[in-house]
């Protein structure tokens, strides 16, 4: 059985020299044995596939996680949700980084309040106590100015240990810029 290319027909002798030499072997070989041939290279990639993978879940399964020579870490957290659970995995987040002993001692943290998250700063609102056990931590707690205007919410509406910055996003703009970490929950 004899096999053309569209290569046959263009002026490239490189092109022309190599399909004849490709031709002229293919044609020579039956069938069965380009069956053959296919399958063996085929369970043999699957074969190699397979080892190299069991190699990387025996290296996955050492992992333990990234280290460092930095003597100091900086994030700033974004809340710009009410959901309970969204302000509780925020919470819960932030701890989990303070008590990693990879960052401890290392770690300067902020949460930043807006939108819907501004929420968790009012004076009746249920976390006062978790807001100040970060506060206590050393983690700087701010709220957005903007989100205060827009929602009429007045300043002494608000937990009056809670710092007040011009906009949350500006606020993650400029500490993006100075090198810190960007963490939404």
């Amino acid at each position: 059985m004899k096999y053309q290319s569209c290569f046959a027909k263009k002026n490239d002798l490189r092109k022309r020299k190599f399909l004849n030499i490709f031709m002229l072997i293919f044609n020579q070989i039956p069938m069965k044995h380009l069956c053959f041939l296919f399958t063996t290279c085929l369970l043999m990639n699957t074969i190699v596939f397979s080892q190299d993978s069991n190699s990387r879940l025996e290296k996955n399964k050492t992992f333990t996680g990234a280290t460092s020579k930095n003597h100091s870490f900086k994030v700033i957290y974004q809340l710009d949700s009410n959901d309970p659970k969204v302000i509780q995995k925020t919470f819960r987040n932030i701890n989990n980084s303070l008590k990693d002993p990879r960052l401890a001692g290392k770690l300067e943290a902020e949460l930043i309040t807006f939108s819907g998250g501004t929420e968790v700063m009012l004076k009746d609102s249920k976390y006062e106590d978790d807001l100040k056990a970060l506060i206590e931590k050393g983690v700087i707690v701010g709220q957005c100015h903007n989100s205060l205007v827009e929602r009429n919410i007045s300043r002494d509406q608000i937990y009056d240990f809670v710092g007040v910055v011009p906009s949350g996003t500006g606020e993650l703009i400029l500490r993006q810029a100075q090198g810190w970490a960007i963490v939404k929950p």
